[in-house]
């Protein structure tokens, strides 16, 4: 059971791990080729993917649900510590401050999913992008429980865009990727890349998981003006001239 970032770190460090890493890294970096002056934030278990932003990017950091626990990451170059621990619905981050959020094993594992995401729409910049990685429900590797991708609630396509879209999010692009067979076999990984190409082209709907990269939806608000004159037409009033004289009814005064 993947119930602490412990046991996360050690599938990462497995044969299956590194090889899933370098797919979905080469997904990653086709959705974001520059993140030169840009501020990056990982959500979830995103530590693996965010190191080839650390050269290029001004800041990454990345929030460890306090679901699952965290621990230490830093650049190579550098001992401070880039993780924080965090609440989902609840993160110490003031609005608009990041560009790009990269979401990984998080969202399948949310609790209040409408909450969380309206903290990611909170944080991220007017211009900015999110990139969600999800199981896809269809996949096989939504049925592996020996992986974290086995494990929470996987999303269809369908599930995942309607989700965004009732949270401010508009969708940009989609991939599929993780086309390799669930199988901890060396035949499998020697092959993995081979599995990719002939997966996105033959069958792109059984991929390991749904990639949407979004933006972020914001309302342009009303100009409030003093309000504007409406010419109302009255009859028996034309031109600008007197109203017409209303009779008084019998038993009162003009006065009354």
């Amino acid at each position: 059971m993947y119930r602490s970032v412990y046991d996360l770190r050690i599938f990462y460090n497995t044969p299956m791990g590194q090889a899933v890493q370098k797919i979905l890294q080469r997904k990653i970096d086709c959705f974001w080729p520059d993140v030169r002056g840009l501020r990056v934030m990982g959500c979830g278990y995103a530590t693996p993917y965010l190191a080839g932003f650390c050269e290029q990017a001004e800041r990454v950091t990345a929030m460890m649900p306090a679901t699952i626990g965290a621990c230490a990451w830093s650049k190579e170059d550098s001992e401070k510590n880039l993780v924080f621990l965090s609440d989902d619905a609840e993160l110490p981050i003031e609005n608009s401050s990041v560009d790009r959020i990269l979401l990984v094993h998080y969202l399948e594992s949310c609790e209040h999913l409408q909450s969380n995401l309206h903290e990611i729409w909170r944080v991220l910049k007017p211009n900015g992008r999110v990139l969600v990685i999800v199981p896809n429900r269809r996949g096989l590797w939504a049925r592996a429980d020996w992986s974290p991708f086995g494990h929470g609630s996987p999303f269809s396509l369908s599930q995942l865009c309607f989700y965004l879209r009732d949270n401010l999010f508009v969708q940009e692009r989609t991939k599929s990727a993780l086309f390799m067979p669930p199988f901890r076999s060396a035949f499998i990984l020697r092959f993995s890349a081979l599995f990719e190409r002939l997966g996105q082209t033959i069958l792109p709907i059984v991929g390991g998981v749904h990639m949407i990269e979004a933006s972020k939806q914001v309302y342009a608000g009303a100009n409030k003006s003093p309000g504007s004159r409406v010419r109302v037409n009255i009859p028996g009033l034309l031109g600008g001239g007197r109203p017409p004289r209303v009779p008084v009814p019998q038993g009162f005064t003009a006065k009354d």
